[in-house]
């Protein structure tokens, strides 16, 4: 199971041989570190710890630093662990987009744009009330519930609240193209996350 973390640079379109036009994101993902092997042993489970984005040192914790320290990895920003990666790796190691081949379908997780705090046309897709002489209920929610009995309002309402700002994964994406050279991976179509945004790349299945 190929993994790698990475930053979404943005959607552009590429060509097919037959000259389809195919909308992609492009995702950098510079050689990421191995900064951690578990396994059944002496975890309990098997995963590998990649480490992207070096930065200074002075913002890390020691504890940070003092863990990259065992593998020689320089001040690395975002650690992130993969379960089940099948692939060969040696501690200290690196992973590049190389692991990936056109055609292969991943899924990508990232943090969703946020959006603010939002009402239920834009946040559950409502409709909108009537628009005519004497109405007072133009985007308003409606009714959420009984009155007397059960006298509450149930968990789980579909209400106005904050939008976006969450862990989102999307799946079934395919790799259109892969540049070893300039460490960019090509997705088809679009994959959570603000531009410059942290995404993680896995293979979905």
């Amino acid at each position: 199971m190929p993994a790698i973390l990475g930053k979404k640079i943005g959607m552009t379109q590429l060509f097919t041989e037959d000259g389809e036009s195919v909308p992609v994101t492009v995702i950098e993902a510079a050689p990421n570190r191995v900064t951690a092997v578990r396994t059944e042993e002496t975890d309990g489970y098997t995963a590998i710890q990649l480490g992207w984005d070096e930065v200074a040192e002075r913002k890390l914790t020691k504890a940070e630093v003092g863990h990259l320290a065992k593998t020689d990895a320089p001040p690395l920003r975002h650690l992130v662990e993969f379960r089940d990666f099948d692939g060969e790796v040696e501690l200290g190691g690196e992973v590049t987009v190389a692991e990936f081949e056109p055609g292969q379908k991943v899924k990508v997780s990232a943090v969703s744009i946020g959006k603010g705090f939002q009402g239920t046309i834009k946040r559950h897709n409502f409709g909108r009330g009537p628009a005519s002489h004497g109405s007072h209920n133009v985007r308003a929610p409606g009714s959420i519930g009984a009155s007397a009995d059960p006298a509450r309002v149930f968990k789980g309402q579909k209400m106005p609240g904050r939008m976006g700002g969450k862990r989102i994964t999307q799946k079934g994406l395919e790799v259109f193209r892969v540049d070893p050279d300039k460490n960019l991976l090509m997705l088809r179509g679009s994959v959570p996350g603000a531009r410059n945004g942290t995404v993680e790349v896995r293979t979905d299945g």
